[in-house]
C-alpha cells in the first residue's frame, strides 16, 4: 500500500468474537501483507474453539504477537491492574499506532498511548466504537456516565473512525460534535467472501447467526418464527447458530412454546458453513453499528431480513422491503413470511452484488485506515519539528 517505512500497529479490543474480531482480522491480514508489523491485545476469557481456530489462521500475520489479558465487560477496580499490565506490554512493543476497538479497547489504547506520549514517545491513538458505548441512552445514569467518558477521552484521541454514517451521526447526537480528527471508513469484506454459497438440500427455512444475548434479538427471532408459522399456516424450520450467555434462556423459551423440535441450536461456526444451512438469514438486532453478518450474507447470495437499526439500511438500502421495525416481532414475522411466499422476492429486494462490492471492500477499508495512520504520524512529526525549532 505504501513504500514508506513499515509501521508497527497494535489493535486493542475486549471480546474476540463477532464483528469487531472480524474487522480486526481483516485489517491485520491486509496490513501485514503490505509489509507492516501488526499485533493484537484482547481478552483472555472470551471465545472458544471456533475463535481459537480463527486466531490460528492469523498468527502468521501477527509479527507483534497475540497478547491476551483478562478484560471484564463491566467497569471494575480490576481494570486498574489490567491497564497497568497492558501498558507494560504495549511499551515493550514500541508501536507507531494504537488502535482501540469497542469501549474497553478504546480505553486501553488511548490511556496507554497517552502515557507513552507523556514520555515523549510518538504514537497515533485511534478509536473505533463499533456501536459499543453508543448503544447507551442519555436518559439513564449509566448512559450519562459512559457517554461523558467518551467525551472526556477525546482529549486523548488523535482520530475517531466511524464504520458507517449512522455511527458518526449517533456519536454527534449522544456524545457531541467531535473535537478531534474523524474519518468515515465503511466495514469491508474480502474478495474471497463474494462467492455464492449454495443452500443444502436439507436446509431449514431460516437461520439466525450471532451472539446469544438480548441485544442481538434471539428472543424476537423465536417469537417472529412462531408468528410466521401462523401467517403461512404450516410448520417451518430454523436454526440458531452461535454462543453466548443467554443460550439456556432461549432454549427454555423455545421448549415452553413448543418449538424445540422445529428450531435447532448449533455452536458458532464459520459463516460459509452456516450459510449453506438456509437461504433466509434473519438479523433481528435491537441495536447495531454495521454488522458484518449482513455484508457476508449479501456477498454469499443469501436473503437478508433485518431490523432497521444502525448502519443496516446503508447496506440493504434505506427503502428496502427487507427492513423491519426494531423490536416488532409482528413486522419481522410478516417479512419472514413474504420471503418464502412471494415469488422472486429475493431478486426484487436484495441489492445488487456489484453495488455491495463497490462500497464494502476490505482492501479499500484497510487502505483508508492506513492512510489515516500515516497522516496522523506525519502531523506529529511536523509538530515535533516545529516545537524543536
Amino acid at each position: 500500500m505504501s513504500k514508506q517505512r513499515p509501521l508497527r500497529i497494535l489493535h486493542c479490543f475486549r471480546s474476540p468474537v463477532g464483528g469487531i474480531f472480524r474487522h480486526v482480522r481483516d485489517l491485520v491480514i491486509e496490513h501485514s501483507k503490505a509489509g507492516h508489523e501488526v499485533g493484537i491485545i484482547c481478552d483472555s476469557s472470551t471465545g472458544g474453539e471456533h475463535e481459537d481456530s480463527l486466531f490460528d489462521e492469523i498468527r502468521p500475520y501477527l509479527a507483534l504477537g497475540l497478547i491476551r489479558v483478562p478484560i471484564r465487560r463491566s467497569v471494575s477496580f480490576s481494570d486498574i491492574g489490567v491497564i497497568w499490565d497492558t501498558y507494560k506490554h504495549i511499551k515493550s512493543l514500541r508501536p507507531d499506532v494504537l488502535h482501540g476497538h469497542g469501549a474497553k479497547g478504546g480505553v486501553l489504547a488511548r490511556l496507554a498511548g497517552s502515557a507513552l506520549r507523556v514520555n515523549r514517545y510518538r504514537v497515533a491513538r485511534l478509536y473505533t466504537a463499533h456501536g459499543g458505548s453508543l448503544h447507551y441512552s442519555r436518559s439513564s445514569l449509566i448512559g450519562q456516565f459512559v457517554l461523558r467518558m467518551e467525551r472526556l477521552q477525546e482529549y486523548f484521541t488523535d482520530a475517531l473512525v466511524f464504520i458507517c454514517e449512522y455511527e458518526r451521526d449517533t456519536y454527534a447526537r449522544k456524545v457531541g460534535r467531535p473535537r478531534t480528527e474523524t474519518r468515515l471508513i465503511y466495514n469491508g469484506i474480502g474478495e474471497r467472501d463474494f462467492a455464492p454459497v449454495p443452500t443444502r438440500s436439507d436446509a431449514v427455512h431460516y437461520i439466525y447467526i450471532g451472539m446469544l444475548r438480548d441485544l442481538k434479538g434471539p428472543d424476537l427471532f423465536i417469537d417472529a418464527f412462531a408468528k410466521a408459522e401462523r401467517i403461512l399456516g404450516r410448520p417451518l424450520s430454523a436454526l440458531m447458530i452461535g454462543d453466548g450467555p443467554d443460550r439456556d434462556k432461549y432454549r427454555d423459551m423455545m421448549v415452553e412454546r413448543g418449538l424445540g423440535k422445529r428450531i435447532g441450536m448449533l455452536p458458532a461456526m464459520r459463516v460459509q458453513q452456516a450459510f449453506a444451512m438456509a437461504q433466509n438469514l434473519v438479523v433481528p438486532s435491537r441495536a447495531e453499528a454495521l454488522p458484518y453478518i449482513v455484508l457476508e450474507g449479501l456477498a454469499a447470495g443469501k436473503t437478508i431480513i433485518a431490523t432497521r437499526v444502525g448502519g443496516v439500511p446503508e447496506a440493504l438500502g434505506v427503502d428496502s422491503a427487507a427492513l423491519v421495525k426494531p423490536e416488532d416481532a409482528d413486522d419481522l414475522a410478516r417479512v419472514m413470511a413474504d420471503a418464502i411466499r412471494v415469488p422472486g422476492w429475493h431478486d426484487a429486494v436484495m441489492p445488487a452484488i456489484e453495488n455491495v462490492r463497490a462500497v464494502f471492500s476490505s482492501s479499500v477499508m484497510a487502505g483508508d485506515v492506513l492512510k489515516l495512520y500515516r497522516e496522523l504520524l506525519d502531523d506529529q512529526a511536523k509538530q515535533s519539528i516545529a516545537a524543536a525549532s
